[in-house]
C-alpha cells in the first residue's frame, strides 16, 4: 500500500487527535473564549440591564408572538430595542403565524403559567421594570392574571409605568369574549399609565358614540376621569377623514392638553400596525413625558413610513396589495424607527 504524504493541516489534526483521544475534555465547554480560572459558583454575575440600567427603562412586553410575521411581541419588541429599552417579552400565545391566514398551530399561555414566569423571575431578584406593555389577551383568567403582574411589579417599583393597548375589536366587531369588555372597564383602565385605544374599543371602553372630533375628545376625558394620565385614540374615522386624537392629564383639576394628527388613508390592510404604534408611542413619550403629541408625531411619522415602504415592496413583488392583509416589512424600515423624520405635525385644541 502506497501512503500518500497529509497535507500539513491534516498532519497536525492527525497528531492532535493521536495524542488526546478525547481532546474536547482540554476544552471546557463554556471556557474557550475566558478566564479559565476556577470560579465560585454561588457569586452569581449581576444583570446588567439592572446594574447598568439604560437611560429609557427596562420593559417587560406581554402580547402574542408568531413564528412567521410581524404581530404582538415580533412588531413591539424590535422598536423598543431600537430606541434604547431592554425589553423582556412574554408570550401569551405562540402560533405559527396570525390567524388572519387559512390556518394557524400553536399554544396558548394560560393564567398560572404566566404566573410561574414571574415567579421565576421574582425567585433571582429579576422583578424590576420601569415599564409593562400588555397587548392582545384573549381570556378573562389570563386577564387577571395581568392584574396580579401590574400589583406584583408595583411593589417592587411604586413608579412602574403601565401602558395599556385594550385590544377588544375593531370597526364594529369583538375579537375577545364580551366579559374581556367589562374586566377591562372596571379593573384594567383605573390602573393604566396610558390607553391606546382605537375608536371602537374607546366606545366600549367608556360607553360613549365617537361620530365627531368633540366625541374623541370627550372620550378621552372620560377615561382619564378612570384612571390613565394619558390617553391616545390611535384611529378614528370622522366623515372619511382618519384622525388620531391624544390627551395628556397633567395634574388633576386642570384641564388636559389635547390634539389630533390627521393621517391620510393608505388603500391596503396591514396587520400587526397597533401593536407597533403601541410600542412607538411607550417608547418616545418616556423620552419626552411632557410632550405627548411630540411623542405621537414621531409615532405616527414612523409608522406611516413604514407602512409606505411596505405597499412599495409589495407593488414591487408584483402583488395587489388591496387583495389581501399585508405583513410590515419592520427590519427593513429600522432607520426610520430609530431616527424618524417628523411628516405629521399634531394640532393642538385650544
Amino acid at each position: 500500500m502506497i501512503h500518500l504524504p497529509l497535507p500539513k493541516t491534516a498532519t497536525l489534526l492527525h497528531s492532535f487527535y493521536t495524542l488526546n483521544p478525547n481532546p474536547f475534555q482540554i476544552f471546557p465547554r463554556n471556557s474557550l473564549f475566558s478566564d479559565s480560572r476556577k470560579r465560585n459558583s454561588s457569586m452569581a454575575p449581576p444583570i446588567l440591564s439592572l446594574a447598568l440600567p439604560s437611560e429609557t427603562g427596562r420593559v417587560l412586553s406581554i402580547q402574542s408572538h408568531t413564528v412567521q410575521g410581524y404581530v404582538g411581541n415580533k412588531s413591539a419588541v424590535f422598536p423598543l430595542q431600537l430606541l434604547g429599552y431592554d425589553v423582556d417579552p412574554i408570550n401569551s400565545v405562540q402560533f405559527s403565524n396570525h390567524t388572519g391566514y387559512p390556518s394557524f398551530k400553536g399554544q396558548v399561555l394560560n393564567g398560572q403559567q404566566l404566573w410561574d414566569l414571574i415567579e421565576g423571575l421574582e425567585a433571582n431578584d429579576l422583578l424590576y421594570y420601569t415599564h409593562l406593555l400588555t397587548g392582545y389577551i384573549g381570556s378573562v383568567s389570563f386577564l387577571n392574571t395581568v392584574l396580579d403582574v401590574v400589583s406584583k411589579l408595583r411593589s417592587i417599583n411604586p413608579k412602574l409605568t403601565y401602558v395599556c393597548d385594550p385590544v377588544l375589536g375593531d370597526e364594529g366587531k369583538l375579537y375577545v369574549p364580551q366579559e374581556l369588555v367589562t374586566v377591562y372597564r372596571e379593573r384594567v383602565v383605573p390602573i393604566a399609565s396610558m390607553l391606546t385605544p382605537n375608536q371602537f374599543e374607546a366606545e366600549l371602553l367608556t360607553g360613549l358614540r365617537i361620530q365627531s372630533e368633540e366625541d374623541g375628545r370627550e372620550a378621552c376625558n372620560s377615561i382619564h376621569a378612570a384612571g390613565p394620565s394619558k390617553v391616545v385614540i390611535t384611529s378614528i374615522n370622522v366623515d372619511g377623514n382618519l384622525l388620531l386624537i391624544g390627551s395628556h392629564l397633567k395634574e388633576k383639576g386642570n384641564p388636559p392638553k389635547q390634539f389630533k394628527i390627521a393621517i391620510p388613508k393608505i388603500p391596503a390592510y396591514f396587520t400587526g400596525t397597533g401593536d407597533l404604534m403601541t410600542a412607538l408611542l411607550l417608547g418616545w413619550s418616556n423620552k419626552h413625558p411632557d410632550n405627548l403629541e411630540k411623542a405621537a408625531e414621531l409615532a405616527v411619522s414612523s409608522l406611516r413610513a413604514l407602512l409606505q415602504r411596505t405597499l412599495d415592496d409589495y407593488k414591487s413583488a408584483g402583488h395587489d396589495p388591496k387583495s389581501s392583509s399585508l405583513e410590515i416589512r419592520l427590519i427593513q424600515s429600522q432607520d426610520d424607527i430609530r431616527s424618524p423624520q417628523i411628516t405629521f405635525k399634531a394640532e393642538i385644541y385650544s
